[in-house]
């Protein structure tokens, strides 16, 4: 799927596909797609490609850029990418010698609306 394939989600999508775990608990099948999101997440090299690619100009960025700030190799960072695109975070597309890998907002946006939580009061004799 290249990029401009993406489906956009609008607002309402993202309340409908994955409420806050305030609203209600999770479903089986949205827990095992969230926790491989958020174990992808776990590893500080995998959270700092992921940042870096959202960070590059345009979007996307090609693997030949992405080996250079880390202290691993090369095939360390492609394994690092794998994970990162089987957990549904980055999309891929090969083009010629290189592949070009960008943030996929849908993923970003279904994990940030889960944590979101309402503004309420706390509990009495909350510790902070």
């Amino acid at each position: 799927m290249s990029k401009s394939e993406l489906p956009v989600i609008g607002q309402d999508d993202q309340v409908a596909c994955c409420s806050p775990m305030v609203r209600e608990p999770l479903g089986e099948e949205d827990a095992v797609d969230l926790a491989k999101m958020f174990k992808a997440l776990s590893d500080p090299i995998r959270l700092r490609l992921l940042s870096l690619i959202a960070s590059y100009e345009g979007g996307e960025a090609c693997v030949c850029d992405l080996t250079g700030p880390f202290d691993v190799s090369q095939p360390t960072i492609s394994h690092h990418l794998k994970v990162l695109r089987e957990a549904g975070l980055v999309g891929s597309e090969r083009r010629g010698t290189w592949v070009y890998y960008w943030v996929l907002p849908a993923a970003l946006a279904r994990l940030s609306s889960l944590l979101q939580a309402p503004a309420v009061a706390e509990p009495a004799g909350a510790v902070r």
